[in-house]
């Protein structure tokens, strides 16, 4: 079952989900937009960047996130797709935290990005049972791009 954006405010208050920071503006009816901390454009790390066609990068998220027995997907925004950006957008785990990195591919035209743009909504969903082992990977407690 997909939050509504009471239900994720009701969750916030339990502890059950955590967003910081959290912006107000940024809740839609079924999930919240989070924003770029960071892009990484050939290896060099930046707040702001011009991406050409034909381009991978990475973006890192503002938002430092806590999921406990929730999960949620993420899904780029419709503005970033009609420009031509893919991104390999999926899963967060139950008992994940910390920021998101973005795998992302620029297809069409130039676009610029910059530190604090909404890039992709996360949608959280509850969980039917508490699950026998939560996320414990290698991504816990990121908080800046992680490749591999």
């Amino acid at each position: 079952m997909i939050l509504s954006d009471r239900d994720i405010k009701r969750c916030i208050k339990k502890g059950e989900i955590s967003i910081e920071p959290f912006n107000p503006k940024n809740m839609t009816p079924n999930g919240y937009d989070l924003t770029i901390n960071e892009i990484m454009v050939n290896g060099e790390v930046k707040e702001e960047a011009i991406i050409p066609p034909s381009t991978w990068f990475a973006l890192g998220t503002i938002e430092y996130i806590k999921l406990r027995n929730k999960t949620a997907q993420l899904w780029i925004r419709s503005s970033y797709a009609r420009k031509g950006i893919l991104s390999s957008l999926g899963k967060v785990d139950a008992g994940f935290e910390g920021t998101l990195t973005l795998s992302c591919f620029n297809t069409k035209e130039n676009v610029h990005l910059a530190h604090g743009d909404r890039f992709c909504q996360i949608v959280f969903e509850e969980i039917s049972s508490t699950p026998e082992k939560i996320y414990c990977g290698k991504y816990k407690g990121q908080k800046k791009i992680t490749l591999g």
